[in-house]
């Protein structure tokens, strides 16, 4: 499973080149508290802003997981300790201030992208719309 990217991959990099575009600039795999182990993909630090993109396989996305046939007691209980642990996640951060917005690797990036940006300008108190993505 080393092969697997943790960050960087064709969704992340996509959502990311669109909110830079933009202009908003953010920490690229940051632990939004100090001492929680997990890392957002794009972190928003002054507005409090944690955005992740899930991979479909192996957070078990409702529309396109498909459990492997081989070993499926192993794979069961990964994706769902993965599942579990995003909830945790979304619950600490929630608790601590933070708004999160999970995207799944499927979705379309400059619908996200949009979603992001009203997202973190909403946070920083901007009237003026932001500019049109795409």
């Amino acid at each position: 499973m080393r092969g697997n990217r943790s960050r960087d991959t064709k969704p992340e990099l996509a959502l990311r080149r669109l909110v830079h575009a933009v202009g908003l600039r953010y920490r690229v795999a940051a632990k939004p508290l100090p001492k929680m182990r997990r890392t957002a993909d794009l972190l928003f630090r002054p507005t409090r802003v944690a955005v992740f993109v899930d991979g479909c396989f192996w957070h078990g996305c409702p529309d396109h997981f498909v459990p492997p046939k081989t070993n499926p007691g192993y794979w069961e209980d990964k994706i769902s300790g993965n599942v579990s642990r995003d909830r945790d996640t979304d619950a600490l951060l929630e608790e601590a201030g933070w708004l999160v917005l999970r995207f799944w690797e499927h979705q379309d990036p400059a619908e996200c992208a949009e979603i992001v940006v009203e997202a973190v300008s909403a946070r920083k108190g901007e009237l003026q719309r932001p500019r049109r993505l795409g």
